[in-house]
């Protein structure tokens, strides 16, 4: 065993997982007060269940044994069989490299929450995650990331998950929108976000944990973890710019939210490309990626006609989406001699590229049929949608019977409890007498 290369897994994974808290805050922080309790549970809850889930038959289906390059077997039932203790290539404990590859499926069923925030019943996204980590999350980590998988023999390139998470994530949630339809528009205004603080808390969660997913990735403690790491800041700090000089320059005003979105972009497109690009690479992906992700949330979203609610697809589908292509562009060997085509921009011609389209489409076209054939048919057994009452009413009080603020209530009716302390005023007189201080010198 490797210690360094084991210990800093250990802190990859754990980096990993805190990301799900901080897309809790992050999405809590941006819908409304009445399904703030909702939205962090759905994503919190996401852990327990796909830790469960992974042990139980999540890593053998995604890395053990393998059927038409697909998926795997269920061979290792409960991780029975598997040797905790072996050693990977790079001289970690297998028994670690399933935990980090747990965390993965704990925060990428969590991105596509942010589309369906307010109206989807909770009984049913609990079932649905649990049916889409079977039917498509695990077939596409052994796609991917299995040596057996078709576009891992394909040549395709994704350093971290852009297809496997980004992408799949993201058409999720655009599956699900289209399905659900638009929300019911009551009470506040639209786009009143409940706490702003707590979506740069989660964003700077988010942008933390990324380092332990992207530069994680490599595995290993070696110059292509080093690479992954400042390729990842490049590109987000660049996003995060980018989008806030176009909010200033269409609409008058940065904003905090556009700031934080434009963040989220930055790292999710440059995740696949993270461990294969140079530091130019990423400061091109960070803005095309943060370009394409804006237009498509301020210009197509309303002409498409699908509410997500919290552009889950506008920000890990299309940022995901020009990453995984710009790595056929940006991709090569010399940073990463794994590369055995460069990108387009280095000589290697339309190859990486085109490889990179094709995956890109597969993802796209798998997870769309696979997610439409699951909501169908689950919507056969099961509501998928709260009534237009709960909805209103908000789904923290209709599914929970929990309020995010309740802890609290007392500040919000001070007017009602000044009135009837003037209304009560004789009544309490003797009481409150004895707490004038002018007249007892005891009290001074």
């Amino acid at each position: 065993m490797n210690a360094a290369n084991t210990s800093f897994m250990i802190l990859s994974s754990i980096l990993v997982l805190f990301m799900t808290p901080g897309l809790a805050f992050f999405y809590g922080g941006l819908v409304s007060k009445r399904n703030v309790v909702n939205t962090m549970l759905s994503v919190f809850i996401m852990t327990g269940v796909a830790i469960v889930l992974w042990i139980v038959i999540g890593y053998s289906l995604s890395f053990s044994g393998d059927i038409g390059g697909v998926i795997g077997t269920v061979k290792n039932f409960f991780m029975n069989g598997v040797d905790l203790t072996s050693l990977t290539a790079t001289k970690i404990p297998t028994g670690i490299f399933s935990v980090f590859e747990m965390m993965f499926a704990i925060i990428t069923p969590a991105l596509f929450v942010g589309a369906v925030v307010g109206r989807i019943k909770f009984n049913f996204l609990l079932v649905f995650l649990i049916l889409w980590s079977i039917i498509i999350y695990y077939p596409m980590v052994h796609l991917v990331w299995s040596p057996h998988g078709i576009l891992y023999g394909l040549g395709v390139l994704d350093f971290a998950g852009g297809t496997v998470v980004h992408i799949n994530a993201g058409v999720t949630a655009f599956v699900l929108s289209a399905f659900l339809g638009k929300r019911v528009k009551f009470g506040d205004i639209p786009h009143t976000h409940y706490n702003l603080p707590w979506v740069l808390l989660g964003a700077t969660i988010l942008w933390i944990g990324w380092y332990g997913f992207n530069a994680g990735s490599a595995l290993g403690v070696d110059n292509i973890a080093a690479q992954a790491t400042i390729t990842t800041t490049m590109s987000t700090g660049t996003a995060m710019v980018t989008w806030m000089i176009l909010d200033m320059i269409i609409s008058g005003k940065p904003t905090l939210v556009g700031v934080c979105t434009g963040t989220l972009c930055g790292l999710v497109g440059i995740t696949p490309a993270c461990g294969f690009v140079t530091i130019a690479g990423s400061f091109w992906i960070g803005m095309f990626s943060t370009f394409a992700s804006y237009f498509f949330v301020n210009y197509l979203k309303d002409r498409i006609g699908v509410d997500d609610a919290l552009d889950a697809f506008g920000c890990h589908g299309v940022s995901g989406i020009i990453g995984s292509i710009a790595t056929g562009l940006f991709a090569t060997k010399s940073v990463n001699p794994i590369v055995a085509h460069n990108g387009a921009f280095y000589g290697g011609g339309w190859h990486q590229i085109t490889v990179q389209i094709v995956a890109t489409l597969a993802t796209i076209i798998f997870v769309t049929i696979a997610a439409s054939v699951i909501i169908k048919l689950l919507s056969l057994v099961m509501p998928m949608r709260v009534d237009r009452k709960e909805e209103k009413l908000g789904l923290d009080k209709g599914e929970h019977g929990e309020e995010v603020d309740y802890t609290v209530d007392m500040s919000d009716n001070l007017d009602a409890y000044r009135s009837d302390l003037n209304l009560y005023s004789k009544e309490f007189r003797g009481q409150l007498g004895g707490l004038d201080t002018n007249k007892d010198p005891h009290l001074h």
